[in-house]
Order: C-alpha cells, then sequence, then structure tokens
C-alpha cells in the first residue's frame, strides 16, 4: 500500500471534485461534499495546513477509496 501524500484541504476537495464529489454545503471551515452515488464526506479547510494521516484515512474510508485512487486524481 502506498504512503499516505501530505496534502492540505484545499488540494484534496480539488481532488475530490476531479473525482466526481461536488460541494454539498459549507459550514465554517468544514466542507460537506457528496457524490451522485451516494458517497459523502467532510473535508476540514484550515488554510494550508497539512492534513493528518488519521483524519485521511477517515475521509478516504467515507469515499470508498484507496490511497492509490487518491495519488491518481492529485
Amino acid at each position: 500500500m502506498p504512503h499516505s501524500p501530505s496534502v492540505s484541504g484545499k488540494e484534496l476537495l480539488k481532488a475530490l471534485q476531479r473525482g466526481g464529489f461536488v460541494v454539498h454545503r459549507i459550514r465554517g471551515s468544514h466542507h460537506i461534499l457528496r457524490h451522485q452515488d451516494g458517497r459523502k464526506t467532510v473535508i476540514p479547510i484550515h488554510g494550508g495546513e497539512t492534513l493528518g494521516p488519521g483524519i485521511l484515512a477517515k475521509i478516504l474510508r467515507d469515499c470508498d477509496m484507496t490511497t492509490s485512487d487518491l495519488i491518481a486524481l492529485l
């Protein structure tokens, strides 16, 4: 399994949008994304801060994606 990439919330948001997710709503700094097939997740956008490995893993689980899938979208 590839190593988790170092990615900011903004970069992850753009990558997931390329993967078919759309911003459903925004509450503060948290962007709620949904996919047409029903998958959904929340991405914290805190400036240029890098997402930690735990939150990145949770987002990938929510999106039913692997690290390889994410790297392909980045």
